[in-house]
C-alpha cells in the first residue's frame, strides 16, 4: 500500500522523541534493579544480609545521617540568627549608651573650659593689678622706698600763681617748719602743698615753686601738667602719688582759699575709721550745665539725661576726704578712671558704683564769719570755712587771718588730740 509520505520536519520530531523516551526507559530500568543494604542488617541473610528489593531501599544510616545533617543546619542557622540579633541589639544599645556617654562628656568639657575661662580671666585682672601696683611702687621707691605710716594726709591743691594764698596759709592754719615735722611724727598728720609741674619743664614756674621748696619743704610734687581743665586728672595723680609715700587711714583734699581746723578735722575723721570705704565731705546734687560757656559747663551733660537734670550726689569740690581703701581704688584703676570737666564730679563718679558710705559732714562747709564764729561761741568748731558765693574765702589773701581769728579753733587743740 501507498501511504502518505511523511514530512522531514514530522520525522526529525519523532527522532528526537524516541531519543528521550529511550533515555528515560533505561535510567528507571537501572534504579529499579539496584540493591541495597537490609534495614535490620542482619548477617544470617544471604549475601551477607544483601538481597534484591523491588524497590531502592535508603539505610538507617543515612536517614539518621541526613536528619542529624538537617538538625545542625538549622541549628547553625539558629545559632547565626540569635547571634546576629544578639550583635545587632547589642550594637545599639552600645550606641545609645555611647550617644550618652558622648554627650556627658560634652557637657563635662563645657563646664571645665567655662571653669577654666573664670580661672583664667581672674589672674590676668590680678595680673595687671600687681603690674600697675609694681609700677608705682617701683618709681615712688626712687624717692622714698618705705612708706611712712600716717592718720591723714592733707593735700592744699595749689597752683604756681598762688604764692600769695600758699603765704596766708602758712601764717594761719598750717604749721610751719619744726611744728610741720613734729605733727607729722607725733599726731601722724601730714600736710602738702599739691602742685605739678609747667608745660616748660625747668621754666621759670618750677624753678619759682623749687625756691619756695627748699625754703619751706611743705610740697608734693605731681608728674602732672598744671591747667585748669586738668584737675580731675591732677586728683587722681595726688591720690596715687601720696598713699605710694604714706600709708594713711584718711586722704583729704583742701583748696588753698579754705580755713581748716586741723584738730576738728582730725576728731571728725576718729569717728569714723572703723569702716572700710568712707567718703565724707558736704554732699550736693547740683544741676548739669549744658550751656556752653557759662562757668562748670559739663560737655558729656547728655549723658545724665535730659537736660535740667541733676548731677548724683558728691561732695563738694572745696573740702573732701576719703578712706583708704578708696584711694587705693583710685590708684589700682587709675588708667581707667573717666574724668569729667569738674574735679568733684570726678571722684563722685568714681564711687557711685561702689560699696561706699557718703557721709554728709555740713561741719565741712561752714559760712566766714558771722556763721562760723557764732558755731564756734556754741561749740560746734567748723572743720572748714569758706563763701558759696565764690567756691572758696572771697579775697582770701587779705581775709584768712580774720576767718581765722574768727573762726579759728585756737593753737592747741590739734596738739591735745589723742589720736
Amino acid at each position: 500500500m501507498r501511504g502518505k509520505q511523511v514530512s522531514g520536519k514530522a520525522m526529525l520530531i519523532l527522532c528526537i522523541a524516541s531519543f528521550f523516551a529511550g533515555s528515560l526507559f533505561s535510567t528507571t530500568s537501572r534504579t529499579w534493579s539496584s540493591t541495597s543494604t537490609s534495614l535490620d542488617g542482619d548477617d544470617d541473610q544471604p549475601n551477607g544480609g544483601r538481597e534484591a528489593h523491588p524497590f531502592p531501599i535508603v539505610s538507617k544510616y543515612h536517614i539518621h545521617n541526613h536528619l542529624d545533617e538537617t538538625a545542625n543546619s538549622k541549628r547553625a542557622a539558629a545559632l547565626v540568627t540569635q547571634t546576629n540579633c544578639n550583635d545587632d541589639h547589642k550594637r545599639k544599645l552600645d550606641e545609645g549608651k555611647s550617644g550618652d556617654d558622648i554627650m556627658g562628656e560634652v557637657a563635662k568639657t563645657h563646664q571645665a573650659i567655662k571653669s577654666l575661662d573664670r580661672t583664667i580671666s581672674t589672674l590676668e585682672m590680678e595680673l595687671a593689678a600687681a603690674r600697675a601696683s609694681n609700677q608705682r611702687m617701683s618709681s615712688s621707691s626712687k624717692f622714698n622706698p618705705k612708706r611712712q605710716k600716717a592718720f591723714v594726709v592733707i593735700g592744699i591743691n595749689t597752683a604756681f600763681s598762688s604764692k600769695k594764698r600758699r603765704k596766708s596759709v602758712r601764717e594761719t592754719w598750717m604749721p610751719t617748719g619744726g611744728e610741720l615735722n613734729k605733727l607729722e611724727k607725733e599726731k601722724g598728720i601730714v600736710i602738702r602743698f599739691v602742685i605739678g609741674r609747667s608745660a616748660t619743664p625747668g621754666g621759670l614756674l618750677d624753678r619759682a615753686i623749687e625756691a619756695e621748696e627748699a625754703e619751706h619743704n611743705d610740697f608734693l610734687r605731681l608728674n602732672h601738667v598744671e591747667g585748669y581743665h586738668e584737675l580731675s586728672t591732677k586728683t587722681r595723680l595726688y591720690f596715687t602719688t601720696a598713699i605710694s609715700i604714706w600709708d594713711a587711714e584718711f586722704y583729704v583734699k583742701v583748696d588753698d582759699d579754705v580755713h581748716l581746723n586741723l584738730g576738728m578735722l582730725a576728731t571728725t575723721l576718729a569717728r569714723h575709721r572703723s569702716k572700710p570705704r568712707i567718703y565724707i565731705g558736704c554732699m550736693k546734687s547740683g544741676p548739669v550745665l549744658y550751656q556752653k560757656g557759662v562757668k562748670y559747663h559739663e560737655p558729656e551733660y547728655w549723658k545724665f539725661g535730659e537736660e535740667g537734670n541733676k548731677y548724683f550726689r558728691h561732695a563738694t569740690g572745696q573740702i573732701y576726704a576719703i578712706s583708704k581703701d578708696l584711694a587705693a581704688y583710685i590708684s589700682t584703676n587709675l588708667p581707667i578712671l573717666h574724668r569729667y570737666a569738674n574735679e568733684d564730679v570726678s571722684l563722685g563718679s568714681w564711687f557711685i558704683g561702689l560699696e561706699v558710705e557718703h557721709i554728709d559732714e555740713r561741719s565741712m562747709c561752714c559760712a566766714t564769719s558771722p556763721d562760723c564764729e557764732r558755731m564756734a561761741q556754741a561749740g560746734n568748731v567748723c572743720v572748714a570755712s569758706f563763701d558759696w558765693k565764690c567756691s572758696g574765702i572771697c579775697n582770701s589773701v587779705e581775709r584768712m587771718k580774720d576767718v581765722h581769728n574768727s573762726c579759728g579753733e585756737g593753737t592747741g587743740a590739734v596738739w591735745n588730740l589723742d589720736l
